[in-house]
């Protein structure tokens, strides 16, 4: 059962797999209501443009609901449809024996008739106005004319035979239906066996035919072999240009077993009868993924587009138009595979294939965000067919600021970049592969490795071929110039000037994957870490390399992360991108790079020569397989554990076990010292180097290491932490500035949030709990993360950000999600369906949550100049009196026109005037004269041969002739002065009337005292 709207009214209906009936409240983002049912719901079904809905269930019981949006419930109304009576009129043994398979509303009945489908392929048509059956019909009633359809192309199949195969007469499960007409007169039925059957109902309701008839169903067969899958979905759009009777059926399913999966696409024509139906053409649609669902796009009136959308797994939609298919068509071809139009994803994940992602933050105040701002407010073009609604809350224009991008890397070497500001990202640049007129080598490679500064809005891209590329996120008004560095030589390109992202320089001189990436010294530099384990330099402000170093691992293990520390990048943690040039220039006394490897292999490089300065395995006794490191600032972890009681001793959990080293005595934090030579900023530097702190992260423990312990030759962790279970991704957090948590994900979806300052567990969640998903092999590639423990996750197609602190609010969330109901459209939608004639025909709600959600936006299409009137509901009164009772106990629904509301005039009223009572004859007369038709009252006093004549001008004048003003006061003055004596002697007559009134109550009370006094033998 798909899940169903009701239609612009912002509410979605399910059923879920414990048979709770939900209401969903788009608006709200909430569930609005619920109702348990006892048995196994096997159908739903809606009433177009209402809030009354079928249900069916496994005991064949159909019953009716309505949701109430003003109480916020969903209510089982009295009425339902009696077992009892289908049983009867079908001859069934048991009522309760066969389930509810379909429920179709009939089209042009005003919700009065619903079909409904049983498992055994009984149809049957209920009146819930008159209580009754009006149409039966099931398997032992056909005598069918049969078309194969395997061949059409080849010209074989067209003919009807008369044929009926042996098992015609056993049951046939229904597995899905739909119908092919505007005026519910044709039905189409899928089987379980890949039958379909064309049902002519006009002629069963019209004559209550009981007896087998050739002309009343035909069958149709995509296969002419036994064994044929299921009909799972059909779907029907007519050819408005043949008055009902031509059209597509969509069929998914009904081809042999083990056959290509395709949608199948008949084109069909009964303008002769359903006896004569004609096959003009088919088409076998081959999809991109597995079918999911399917919409029609109707020209309606609204929208003048005509088509497809399919949705496929995972999450791709199409849209194919009427001139695709009419080609394909023409092409007379069984399989086709054509080009459609996508949906483009907001964020692709398999086409392109995501390889890496980055989660970048810019300064808010500052002029890159002000300019970022512009390019995401620039509106983008698309020639998607469907239009309106509105994606979010409306922005301030002049005060929105971009604050975060999220940036991805590509498997064909493309990037692209999105304003993460909020929940619903919007797409701000796509960066190619290479430059335009330019050859370079490798540029189409895939993309392993991004680096983003936000000082300079510089972004790096390295792939797997070792190029690294940079780019400006904000162009130059002036003209540009590209850099490619290679091994041996450097050439200059000229590039024209704008203001989109442009590439600064391209580096390509060692043949090796780039594993990571680090901008420091405000972009200044930038380290490159190689998988063959050599670790370079890069001067930004010079575009040239500055070293190049030799494998810091003697395995050549690839370098899993780099960080780089000098003076500047201690002093403070306050950025100013105003001072970058003043700070670059700055003559710095040191720099120091450290770098890790896979195999936990650890190296502190000068940063200025390349120069090795320390380098050591941190675990020779055994292999390891590094996560990921991390360099902290120990001065303010250190600080805290020491104040603890003896913390590391202290009683750990099941799944982990620390184990403490007596160097944490000696690696606490450095005083500041001073001397008359070196200044309180250059000690204060070094002070804050010799504190940083190596958290090594294992699949199997997390070991914390002193950096001024390590450049001593000592590898002893002063804080090792054992996992019983192997992780797969780290991250740290900060709060206030300050790194206080790690963040640990396990191959088993399990997420922790462990203190930095013990390696505890202080919180425990799952990707489970929170997204429904499970861990799968490679998900820690494309991950990321923020300070603030946001992580943005992929999984397969799906894309997800989760803030794993509750106090952490970055998306503003709910009030700049974006808007799932928009009640103008819903509004304009409505409007433009009641003034349409061809909307009134039907009342069947779109089957499908797909179909739901294009009826509500159609109206996009419509006239944007129209004065549309006030919302006018459906005529879909009548349901409520019809469902409000049980069958045959409804009040009657007899209304006829002459029934007109009494209106009272004040002129109309006469006061103290003589009653004239008229004979029964003239009563009579009366009656048989307000009895009569509009045209008897309208030429009443005339023959029928009478003709026009001339009237004279006296005779004009008389009957059109106006007076004048001061007559018209004078006649108006006369009649306010007659209403106004009626009404003061209307006020006398009703004070006489209560004073009366109270005269009798009076009169009552005494002769009640009176009778109380008397006994009862003297009454």
């Amino acid at each position: 059962m798909s899940d169903l709207f009701l239609q612009n009214q912002g509410f979605l209906v399910s059923i879920t797999s414990e048979n709770e009936i939900q209401v969903w409240d788009l608006e709200q983002r909430q569930l609005a209501s619920t109702l348990k049912w006892e048995s196994n719901l096997t159908a739903l079904s809606v009433i177009g443009g209402s809030s009354y809905m079928y249900v069916g269930d496994e005991y064949g019981m159909v019953c009716v609901l309505k949701y109430d949006s003003e109480e916020g419930k969903l209510i089982q109304l009295p009425y339902y449809v009696p077992s009892d009576s289908i049983a009867e009129a079908s001859g069934m043994s048991s009522p309760y024996n066969h389930s509810v398979v379909g429920l179709l509303p009939q089209p042009a009945s005003q919700g009065k008739r619903i079909l409904i489908a049983y498992d055994d392929g009984l149809i049957t048509i209920w009146d819930v106005s008159e209580d009754k059956v009006i149409l039966i019909k099931g398997n032992k009633d056909l005598q069918l004319k049969s078309k194969t359809l395997t061949d059409f192309q080849k010209g074989m199949g067209q003919e009807l035979c008369d044929d009926v195969s042996e098992d015609e007469h056993m049951e046939k499960e229904i597995s899905s239906l739909c119908w092919v007409s505007t005026d519910g007169t044709v039905l189409a039925v899928g089987y379980i066996d890949g039958d379909i059957m064309l049902w002519n109902l006009s002629t069963m309701a019209s004559n209550n035919k009981t007896e087998k008839s050739s002309t009343d169903v035909v069958k149709l067969q995509l296969s002419s072999v036994d064994r044929r899958l299921p009909v799972i979905v059909l779907h029907w759009s007519a050819d408005s240009s043949h008055n009902n009777s031509c059209g597509r059926i969509f069929v998914y399913g009904g081809d042999a077993i083990g056959s290509e999966e395709v949608l199948t696409i008949l084109s069909i024509d009964w303008s002769s009868g359903i006896e004569n139906l004609k096959c003009i053409g088919r088409i076998d649609l081959t999809l991109n993924g597995s079918f999911a669902d399917l919409a029609l796009l109707q020209n309606d009136g609204i929208s003048k587009t005509r088509g497809a959308f399919i949705l496929t797994n995972p999450g791709q939609l199409h849209f194919y138009d009427d001139a695709c298919f009419a080609s394909l068509m023409s092409q007379q071809q069984k399989q086709n595979s054509v080009s459609s139009l996508e949906y483009p994803a907001v964020i692709p994940v398999l086409e392109p294939c995501m390889t890496v992602g980055k989660l970048g933050f810019i300064c808010r105040d500052e002029k890159f965000s002000k300019a970022f701002s512009k390019e995401a407010q620039t509106p983008r073009s698309t020639k998607w067919p469907l239009t309106g609604g509105i994606p979010s809350q409306p922005l301030n224009v002049e005060n929105y600021q971009v604050e975060r991008l999220y940036i991805a890397g590509y498997q064909d070497g493309s990037v692209r970049i999105w304003d993460a500001t909020h929940p619903t990202f919007s797409l701000l640049y796509i960066l190619g592969t290479g430059v335009k007129g330019i050859n370079i080598a490798g540029a189409n490679a895939s993309v392993s490795a991004l680096e983003f500064c936000p000082f300079t809005l510089s972004l790096a891209i390295g792939n797997e071929l070792g190029m690294i590329s940079l780019y400006k996120l904000m162009g130059s008004t002036d003209e540009t110039h590209l850099y490619i560095v290679k091994e041996t030589e450097r050439e200059v390109h000229t590039l024209n000037k704008g203001d989109r992202p442009h590439c600064t320089a391209v580096f390509s001189f060692l043949n090796s994957p780039i594993s990571t990436l680090q901008f420091a010294n405000y972009g200044t530099r930038l380290a490159v870490g190689y998988h063959c384990g050599k670790v370079a330099m890069l001067d930004i402000s010079a575009l040239s390399v500055l070293f190049l170093t030799d494998s810091v691992s003697n395995s050549r293990s690839p370098v899993k992360s780099l960080a780089v520390t000098s003076m500047s990048d201690t002093i403070s943690s306050k950025s100013n991108p105003e001072h970058i040039e003043s700070k670059s220039n700055a003559d710095y006394v040191k720099w120091e790079l450290f770098a890790t490897t896979k195999d936990a292999h650890f190296a502190i490089i000068d940063g200025n020569t390349g120069s090795l300065v320390c380098s050591q395995s941190l675990q020779p006794e055994k292999e390891l397989s590094i996560i990921s490191t991390h360099t902290l600032d120990g001065g303010n972890l250190i600080s805290r554990a020491s104040s603890k009681n003896d913390p590391l001793n202290s009683n750990q959990k099941n799944e982990t076990k620390s184990e403490p080293d007596q160097g944490v005595t000696r690696s606490g934090s450095t005083p500041l010292e001073v001397d008359s030579e070196t200044s309180p900023r250059t000690a204060y530097s070094r002070q804050r180097v010799e504190n940083i702190l190596l958290l090594l992260c294992c699949e199997d423990a997390l070991h914390l290491y002193s950096m001024k312990s390590l450049k001593e030759g000592d590898i002893n962790p002063i804080r090792k932490m054992n996992l019983l279970k192997p992780c797969c991704w780290t991250a740290t957090f900060k709060k206030d500035d300050k790194e206080c948590g790690l963040i640990v994900l396990y191959h088993t979806g399990v997420v922790e949030i462990r203190s930095l300052s013990d390696l505890e567990v202080v919180g425990e969640s799952s990707l489970m709990s929170i997204l429904k998903w499970n861990y799968k092999t490679n998900m820690e590639k494309t991950m990321c993360s923020s300070d603030t423990a946001q992580i943005i996750l992929v999984n397969g197609c799906e894309f997800a950000s989760v803030s794993l602190l509750p106090c952490e609010n970055i998306f503003r969330i709910p009030e700049s999600l974006p808007i799932l109901h928009d009640k103008v459209l819903a509004a304009a939608a409505e409007a433009t369906v009641s003034l349409s004639p061809s909307q009134k025909k039907t009342q069947v709600s779109p089957s499908g949550i797909l179909g739901g959600f294009i009826k509500g936006l159609q109206a996009g299409k419509g006239e944007q100049n129209v004065d549309l009137p006030e919302v006018c509901n459906n005529n879909l009164a009548h349901l409520e009196i019809i469902f409000s009772s049980p069958p045959f106990l409804k009040p009657s629904l007899d209304i006829t026109d002459n029934q007109k509301v009494l209106e009272l005039n004040i002129d109309d009223i006469h006061i103290d005037e003589p009653l004239v009572v008229l004979p029964s004859s003239e009563m009579s007369k009366k009656d048989t004269k307000d009895k009569g038709t509009e045209r008897d009252r309208l030429f009443e006093g005339t023959t029928s041969d009478s003709k026009p004549r001339l009237r004279t001008a006296e005779e004009i004048k008389a009957k059109y002739r106006k007076e004048d003003a001061s007559a018209a006061a004078a006649r108006a003055r006369d009649k306010l002065a007659e209403r106004g004596e009626k009404l003061e002697r209307l006020s006398l007559q009703t004070e006489e009337l209560e004073s009366g009134a109270q005269d009798f109550a009076s009169m009552a009370h005494e002769l009640a005292k009176q009778m109380e006094k008397r006994k009862w033998w003297n009454i």
